[in-house]
């Protein structure tokens, strides 16, 4: 129809409208090829997804690579795949999708919340989604790993040395003679792309041995075998009989029985929450190594971390020597420290069944220190400090190293306690550098590991020392490359680059480590000397965090100091900088500027997220500015959100303010919290608790109180007058809390009364909940009946229309007989009359 128009020729108003709402969103603009021409990357800009099924089946090894053109991310990592793409064309198909493109098939049939993603198929298997970092020597590290799964051990030696690592192991034995490929061939290297998926590291290194003499060496004999070798304990061979011979229950084998004594980490960058489920755990030794994963050679640094990881996860089972080796062979054990005694040390043991006794799993169950473990310490201190009072029939002495052996010492028949004395340690470096210092115990002793006699293990304190102390670390490795600010918020200095990580917190050697503990909201920095190696201190670090009366100093993380230079390009024409208003503190300069005697400090807590704080930096700057000539008081304030301070100068809450007087930095003031932060408040604040009101300008002694008139009795009732304000304000304070209190009682008084009506609701709520059960059931049973009368009416209808179909078949061959009959007849009729005729 044609648009009807006014005089004017003209459109109506509502014809107008609705051509303007349809030219209200302008139409995309068409993609763009997003990879350079000259990448060997096939690039599907229109999102042909396709097209990607068909670009597969014809390599073995594909990559895609799906992006948004918009995204940072993809663009960032677009030089990064181009960068592999040039160097493994011909091993590797790459395809880029346009994932983005609403008319593209790839967005309407996926649904990606990031971009990039990257996927790989091996031959017919996957995907196997990239988890790592979009750096080229990753991605291509991931991919090499992609293409060749397993490594191949021809003989003994290359077994040796592939089984010499820290990673876990996995050894695959298969002979090649009946057929070309063992039927459970196809499913190992299946296990190990499993494994991929789950690390993208492959932390997991899977082997292959053809050869029946090189499978001897690690007692394999049985064709189709899968070895899990274990450094620390007894090594497993895949359970056929228990479990089906699948690669994902080899995945899961593998992964719920292999050893990691080193953790990979690497944040993704975003919002995550992977380093809080990890410090969580407990304290973590954090390792900042710089890593290749492309490089041939294995990283010395990395292979020195994981030799003192290894000993440090060896305790060795057959030192158990001052124990039953009956009840050693069959118990699951741990150290504990008692607080009484720096000395004394006891080892709980569980006693274990035989029957429970299996080579895949141990389980050791011991009461955790916040519900059960003060029961066991109650049980060893009666064992350790009381052992004389015991009875004679509970003692067993079975060597020197063990004063005290205890069974059923508690309820739990299952437990046993051994308890000793252990002399205190001291570290080589230490005794050499403070020979005239107390000896102070540095390793945690243990009753479990006693002194090695083996020479060469004499004054190795790192060995086995993971049993032999309750405060366990957790060994961590990242990339200091791609983890730099990590680093820098833990205690590092300096740049970036890797080239000037010699005046950086990390060493010349480009490594950075520190000691997190989460639970204590303590981390230590490791500062190595020059001359020391990466071994030598962190062996060192390890042995003073475990020591009982540790000496780390607790590492403050501060904002770096302003340079003086700053002030002189501010200020060039002055000679000598002026007096802020208000002075900025940070970890190095508050303890100067607070404890500074000859000065009243009111300090201002802070953070940059805290909106009432930056409400109140106007009243700050006025009290600031009124004090300005006063130089007995300084106003300042710290961030705490960047400087960590220590915990005796911490507050609970932001904003806050204290005021340190002088002379008496000791009887510091918080101002009250139920008063509004105002400058009279402040003002009255600051003249009520000053030290220039109770005390001289400068400190009184005995003999300037002589001649000046001020003797003892002033300060007596100076600090007289200070006690009877604080009795008021705790008079005051009773007052607020019996409110408080009756208000509380009130408010119990009004839950009470809620508690009542809302059991009165739940309890109808219940009988209503009854009765539409019932009713539900009632219906339920109506519906079945229905459904059955319906399912009989069916089969009844079915028999009805076979049994018509039976009588129609039926009358048609009665009405085909009869038919027959009368032709018949008419013909026998016409036959007679002929003959008759012919008579005739």
């Amino acid at each position: 129809m044609v648009a009807t128009r006014n005089k004017k020729g003209t459109e109506p108003p509502k014809e107008k409208q609705k051509r303007r709402a349809k030219n209200v969103v302008a139409a995309a603009r068409p993609p763009v090829r997003f990879f350079s021409t000259e990448a060997p990357v096939v690039d599907l800009y229109l999102g042909q997804l396709d097209q990607v099924e068909r670009l597969r089946s014809m390599a073995e090894v594909s990559l895609i690579f799906f992006y948004a053109p918009w995204c940072a991310h993809s663009m960032a990592a677009r030089q990064e795949v181009q960068q592999v793409a040039k160097k493994l064309a011909k091993q590797v198909q790459f395809v880029a999708v346009n994932c983005w493109w609403s008319q593209g098939k790839c967005r309407r049939q996926n649904r990606f919340y990031q971009y990039p993603i990257i996927h790989l198929f091996y031959r017919r298997f996957g995907p196997i989604e990239y988890k790592g970092p979009f750096v080229a020597p990753y991605v291509e590290s991931f991919i090499l790993r992609v293409i060749t799964p397993l490594t191949y051990l021809p003989s003994r030696a290359t077994l040796e040395e592939f089984l010499s690592y820290h990673e876990p192991r996995v050894v695959g034995f298969f002979q090649f003679n009946s057929s070309p490929q063992p039927p459970g061939y196809i499913t190992y290297l299946s296990s190990a792309l499993q494994a991929l998926k789950r690390d993208f590291r492959g932390i997991v290194r899977f082997g292959v041995v053809t050869n029946k003499q090189v499978a001897e060496a690690i007692s394999l004999e049985e064709d189709e075998t899968v070895y899990l070798y274990r450094r620390l304990n007894s090594s497993l061979i895949f359970p056929r009989r228990e479990r089906n011979f699948t690669s994902e229950a080899i995945c899961s084998w593998v992964f719920e029985h292999h050893e990691t004594v080193l953790h990979w980490l690497q944040p993704p960058g975003t919002k995550s929450r992977l380093l809080e489920h990890e410090l969580t755990k407990g304290p973590a030794l954090l390792l900042f190594l710089p890593h290749n994963p492309l490089g041939s050679n294995p990283n010395p640094l990395l292979q020195q971390v994981a030799d003192i990881a290894v000993r440090y996860h060896s305790c060795d089972i057959n030192n158990h020597s001052n124990l039953d080796k009956s009840f050693t062979s069959h118990s699951c054990c741990q150290s504990v420290l008692l607080p009484e005694s720096s000395t004394s040390v006891c080892e709980v043991c569980l006693s274990l069944s035989q029957s429970i006794l299996t080579s895949s799993s141990i389980r050791c169950m011991f009461p955790s220190m916040a519900h059960g473990g003060d029961v066991l310490q109650s049980y060893l201190r009666h064992c350790c400090l009381h052992r004389e009072s015991a009875p004679m029939s509970m003692k067993t002495t079975t060597s020197l190293g063990c004063s005290n052996f205890l069974n059923s010492y508690s309820p739990f028949s299952q437990y046993s306690a051994c308890c000793r004395k252990v002399e205190p340690q001291l570290n080589q470096s230490q005794t050499k550098e403070e020979p005239d210092m107390q000896r102070v115990p540095l390793m945690a002793p243990s009753s479990s590991i006693p002194p090695s006699s083996d020479p060469q293990q004499e004054g190795d304190g790192i060995t086995g020392l993971w049993c032999q102390t309750n405060r366990t670390l957790r060994f961590y490795v990242l990339d200091v490359a791609l983890n730099w600010p990590l680093a820098v918020r833990l205690g590092a200095t300096g740049n970036r680059s890797a080239s000037l990580h010699q005046e950086a917190g990390a060493q010349g050697d480009g490594s950075f480590a520190a000691i997190v503990n989460l639970k204590d909201e303590v981390h230590y920095v490791l500062h190595r000397s020059p001359e020391a190696t990466l071994t030598e201190s962190l062996e060192a670090f390890i042995r003073n965090f475990s020591a009982p009366y540790s000496l780390l100093q607790r590492h403050l993380v501060g904002e770096e100091e302003r340079k003086a230079g700053d002030e002189d390009t501010r200020h060039p024409d002055k000679h000598q900088h002026p007096r802020p208003l208000i002075t900025e503190l940070t970890t190095s300069s508050f303890l100067p500027s607070v404890m500074d005697l000859q000065k009243d400090v009111l300090l201002f807590y802070y953070t940059q997220w805290c909106g009432f704080c930056s409400v109140l930096n106007h009243v700050i700057i006025q009290l600031a500015r009124l004090l300005q000539g006063n130089g007995t008081i300084t106003v300042a304030r710290v961030n705490v959100a960047r400087n960590d301070l220590p915990w005796e100068f911490m507050v609970d809450h932001v904003p806050s303010i204290l005021l340190f007087p002088k002379y008496r930095k000791h009887f510091s003031v918080k101002f009250p919290d139920d008063l509004p932060i105002t400058l009279p408040n402040l003002l009255h604040f600051i003249l009520q608790h000053s030290g220039s009101v109770q005390y001289a300008d400068k400190p009184v002694t005995a003999s300037s109180g002589a001649e000046e008139g001020v003797g003892p009795g002033v300060i007596f009732r100076a600090e007289f007058l200070a006690l009877q304000h604080e009795v008021q304000a705790l008079h005051h304070a009773r007052e607020r809390l019996s409110q408080q209190l009756a208000q509380l009682w009130r408010d119990n008084r009004r839950l009470k009364f809620d508690t009542r009506s809302l059991e009165a609701q739940n309890a109808e709520l219940q009988r209503e909940r009854q009765s539409l059960e019932e009713q539900h059931r009632e219906k339920s049973w109506q519906l079945g009946e229905a459904v059955r009368r319906l399912q009989e009416l069916a089969d009844t209808s079915e028999n009805l229309l076979n049994e018509n179909t039976l009588l129609r078949v039926l009358l048609r061959a009665l009405k085909d007989r009869t038919e027959t009959k009368e032709q018949e007849e008419v013909e026998r009729r016409e036959a007679e009359q002929r003959r008759n005729h012919m008579a005739s």
